[in-house]
């Protein structure tokens, strides 16, 4: 795969990742207003899920959203300095199927398995 494809399929993935994290954030904001309404009594409440859960599940969304950003950001510089596309456990390419369904791979199918 060459660099610029690469670049492209990365600031797609990045773009993504940013709505996502976005939307994580907006979510956050409204279940801190929640959990500052004093009505707010969820450990109690039998129609559904504690706001504490929903919390929970929002912020592990988030701490993987941000993983993923931290890979898209180590791809960007693999494709800077010239490693995108080499497994990095047994130094061949990675296909480029691979690459395209998962651009921030750093092994082969092989090795991956």
């Amino acid at each position: 795969m060459n660099a610029d494809r690469a670049r492209a399929l990365l600031d797609e993935l990045d773009r993504a990742v940013e709505r996502r994290l976005g939307h994580l954030t907006d979510d956050a904001e409204s279940l801190r207003h929640d959990r500052a309404d004093a009505t707010a009594d969820d450990e109690h409440d039998p129609e559904g899920s504690t706001l504490s859960g929903e919390w929970a599940q929002v912020d592990a969304l988030a701490r993987a959203a941000r993983g993923e950003r931290d890979e898209i950001r180590a791809a960007r510089e693999r494709v800077a300095s010239g490693t995108f596309g080499v497994c990095e456990v047994c130094g061949r390419p990675i296909a480029d199927a691979r690459l395209e369904a998962r651009p921030t791979a750093r092994r082969c199918i092989t090795c991956a398995a």
